[in-house]
């Protein structure tokens, strides 16, 4: 009776002293620093049943003796088992459709397939340092005849250009992990340009086949005796020119809707 009682106790002591906590996580390799942070709303979600959420994920790249950071090359993103992908029903949009396009044009070329908005910075060296900035936009895509996602990065000023980065969604069928978002990095401008931050949030709901869906919907699986729980929500891997790669998981906490 004691252990019953005490690892119920155990754990939402956990959840409470990591609720208290940097949700961010930060790695380091030589002198290449990568922070990533990823979150999910709302966090009170029916115990078994999917509801509709938005995921927002964060990344910031650094050197420690302020150099220009190598260009990323290889991202990997694994979401927790209990978050689902649901795409059947949207339109689709082609990396074609958005080469060498502002993010206006490309709104107006494949917005029904929009599903997240978010920023980014950027460093291009060109003899010195040049700061830029500008938006992200993700739409629904196919590859192979598969579900994919594309991230469409435009920046104006004052380096023009735009990146296209396909991303594939993939199935876990073991682990914690059950849906995996791959991509290999486009070159920015000859490799001259780095991508050093983005904030990108995702998330839709539409109609297909007479019901209401959701892009991205997730439930709370607590266990039984417990309206909470901590769990590893997302786990990250980078791979940079010229380093070793990074991985990162991060925690999170969910609560069951009364």
């Amino acid at each position: 009776m004691r252990r019953r009682l005490f690892i119920p106790a155990l754990i939402a002591l956990l959840v409470a002293a990591w609720a208290t906590n940097s949700f961010a996580e930060t790695a380091q390799n030589g002198n290449l620093r990568v922070t990533f942070n990823a979150d999910f709303a709302p966090h009170v979600l029916p115990r078994t049943q999917p509801a509709p959420v938005k995921v927002e994920v964060q990344g910031r790249i650094s050197t420690t003796d302020g150099s220009h950071p190598p260009p990323l090359r290889w991202l990997e993103l694994k979401i927790n088992r209990n978050g689902k992908f649901y795409s059947k029903g949207l339109p689709v949009c082609t990396a074609p459709t958005l080469q060498s396009t502002s993010s206006e044009t490309a709104l107006a070329r494949c917005r029904p397939a929009l599903v997240g908005r978010g920023s980014f910075h950027a460093e291009v060296k060109l003899g010195r340092e040049i700061p830029a900035s500008g938006k992200i936009l993700a739409f629904n895509s196919s590859r192979a005849g598969k579900p994919a996602l594309l991230l469409h990065l435009f920046a104006g000023a004052p380096v023009r250009f735009t990146l296209v980065v396909p991303l594939t969604i993939g199935h876990l069928s073991h682990g914690q992990f059950g849906t995996v978002l791959r991509a290999k990095i486009p070159r920015l401008g000859g490799d001259l340009g780095s991508v050093t931050e983005i904030d990108l949030t995702i998330g839709r709901q539409f109609s297909s086949g007479g019901k209401r869906r959701s892009y991205v919907s997730a439930a709370c699986s607590a266990p039984p005796d417990l309206n909470e729980a901590l769990f590893p929500f997302a786990r990250a891997g980078f791979r940079f020119e010229g380093h070793k790669g990074f991985e990162e998981t991060l925690l999170r906490i969910c609560r069951v809707a009364s």
